[in-house]
């Protein structure tokens, strides 16, 4: 089974949405299920995880309603205040829900750069793994020192590193995001996401051979054990387009074994996320 492992879901907000500025107007509309459907069908994905896209646990409620009532939504990565005082009581309400898989913040947007290390955030995460909940790691290249501070301390704890820590493709730059990288794919307990690459990339001129390096370091770091597929839908609309995510990860594949091909298209997502 092919899995999309990371996309999003939304009631289009303009207030509570404001990220979303005028060059990104595609994405000024409403994105639900029916419509992510058809794309997966039409790439032959049968399953995907919605990760959330704004901190606020009615976000939360509404993706696993969503995932309730749509059976091709395999799991659920849900917002939390992990720095809470009550934060363990919130976390074990929504981890009774089996639809919830794992946890996210929006750390690239925080102004503190160490706000990982935070000790109300790290007393937040240590409860995760009591729930069998994973966590979403969202950063900047900027961040990933910070993050393998982080998953040192919690070893037995499930990270995933969203879209590659966004390296800079559009200017080719790759120092020091790849040794940090690299040094961050040495800890076992880490996964990571080949997702968001071409918003990554100049939006209106990218081609495969701008990714490929990119992708080439994070296959020889993380292996076929540790990588999984994701479309980023509905912000990859920004620079291509569903079919054009998984094409990108097609053509790269192409000389990989069966068994590796299924590890990235499926089965590490499901070990991940531990889904059905």
């Amino acid at each position: 089974m092919k899995i999309d492992a990371h996309q999003h879901f939304w009631h289009y907000d303009p207030v509570r949405d404001s990220w979303i500025d005028s060059s990104m107007s595609v994405l000024m509309r409403d994105f639900l299920p029916l419509e992510l459907k058809e794309e997966m069908d039409s790439n032959e994905i049968r399953g995907c995880v919605a990760v959330q896209a704004d901190q606020s646990e009615e976000e939360t409620n509404f993706l696993l309603q969503l995932a309730q009532s749509n059976s091709f939504i395999k799991g659920v990565v849900g917002w939390v205040d992990l720095r809470a005082e009550n934060a363990e009581d919130r976390v074990a309400h929504f981890a009774a829900n089996k639809k919830l898989k794992g946890l996210r913040h929006i750390v690239q947007a925080e102004p503190d750069e160490h706000f990982m290390l935070q000790n109300d955030f790290k007393r937040g995460i240590s409860f995760l793994s009591k729930y069998g909940l994973t966590y979403d790691i969202l950063i900047f290249p900027k961040h990933l020192g910070i993050a393998l501070e982080l998953v040192k301390q919690f070893p037995e704890q499930p990270f995933v590193i969203d879209h590659m820590a966004k390296p800079q493709i559009k200017d080719q730059l790759f120092s020091p995001w790849k040794e940090q990288f690299q040094e961050l794919a040495k800890a076992p307990n880490v996964y990571c996401k080949a997702s968001g690459l071409i918003t990554e990339a100049n939006w209106h001129h990218w081609k495969i051979e701008d990714i490929k390096p990119y992708l080439d370091i994070a296959f020889e770091a993380f292996g076929t054990d540790r990588l999984m597929f994701g479309s980023d839908w509905p912000v990859c609309k920004l620079a291509g387009n569903y079919t054009s995510t998984c094409t990108i990860m097609e053509e790269y594949l192409k000389g990989f074994s069966e068994v590796d091909k299924a590890k990235f298209w499926g089965e590490n997502a499901a070990n991940f996320y531990n889904l059905n």
